[in-house]
C-alpha cells in the first residue's frame, strides 16, 4: 500500500515538473517574441518609437501622438521615420509624395504646402509607421530609453530563471511531520511532569523549595 502511494506521488510529480518546464518555455518564447517585435532602433532593432512633435502632419497625427515604425521597404505614400543629414541626429516623420530607393524619396508633410529640403534613403530611413497610438506619445517618453528595454528583458528572463519550490515536497508530508514532532514535544513534557511528581509510595514528603 505504502509503495503504491509513493508510485502515485512520484507520477504525479513527473506532470508537475513537465507543467513547469512547459510554463517557463512560454515565459522564454514569449519574451523573444516582444523583445524582437519591439527591440528598438537604437539598439540595433527594427522597431521605431517616434513622440510626434509639431503641426506639420496635422491632421493625421498631433503634437504627443506616438507612432511605431517598423523597417523594411517604403514606397510612395507611406509614412516615414528619417533622420536628415548634419541636424544633430534628429528625426522627422513625413509622408513620401515621390521618389525612389535609387534616387531618394521626396517626402512632405501632410500639412505643408512645401517639400523637404531632403531626399532620404538608403539607412536613413528608420522606418514606415505601423501604429498610431493618440496622445500616448505624452506618457510614453520612458518607453524611448534602451535602459528601460534592457530592463524589461532582465526583469523577463529572472522570471523565467528564478528557482521556484521544489516540486517533489509534499504539502500533506510536511504537514505530517510537522504534527509528528508537535506530537513528540507533547510527550517529553507530559514525561518530565510525571518524573517530577511525588512517588505515591514514598513515606517522605516532597521537598518544597521557597525562593
Amino acid at each position: 500500500m505504502v509503495a503504491r502511494e509513493g508510485s502515485e506521488q512520484g507520477g504525479a510529480a513527473v506532470p508537475r515538473r513537465l507543467l513547469g518546464l512547459a510554463t517557463s518555455a512560454l515565459w522564454l518564447v514569449g519574451a523573444l517574441v516582444v523583445g524582437w517585435l519591439l527591440w528598438p532602433s537604437s539598439l540595433g532593432g527594427c522597431t521605431t518609437l517616434t513622440i510626434v512633435s509639431g503641426h506639420s502632419m496635422e491632421p493625421t497625427y498631433y503634437t504627443g501622438d506616438l507612432v511605431v515604425s517598423r523597417c523594411g521597404p517604403v514606397d510612395v505614400g507611406d509614412v516615414i521615420v528619417y533622420t536628415p543629414p548634419d541636424v544633430g541626429g534628429a528625426r522627422v516623420i513625413h509622408r513620401i509624395v515621390d521618389g525612389n530607393a535609387d534616387d531618394g524619396w521626396v517626402v512632405q508633410g501632410d500639412n505643408n504646402d512645401f517639400l523637404d529640403p531632403w531626399n532620404p534613403k538608403g539607412d536613413q530611413i528608420l522606418g514606415s509607421a505601423v501604429l498610431h497610438l493618440p496622445q500616448v506619445g505624452k506618457f510614453a517618453s520612458i518607453l524611448l530609453s534602451p535602459l528601460t528595454w534592457i530592463s524589461l528583458l532582465v526583469i523577463a528572463l529572472a522570471v523565467v530563471v528564478w528557482p521556484g519550490k521544489p516540486e517533489d515536497e509534499d504539502p500533506e508530508t510536511d504537514g505530517q511531520d510537522e504534527d509528528g514532532e508537535l506530537a513528540a514535544l507533547v510527550a517529553d513534557a507530559e514525561r518530565e511532569v510525571a518524573e517530577a511528581e511525588p512517588d505515591a509510595e514514598s513515606d517522605e514528603p516532597p521537598v518544597t523549595a521557597l525562593v
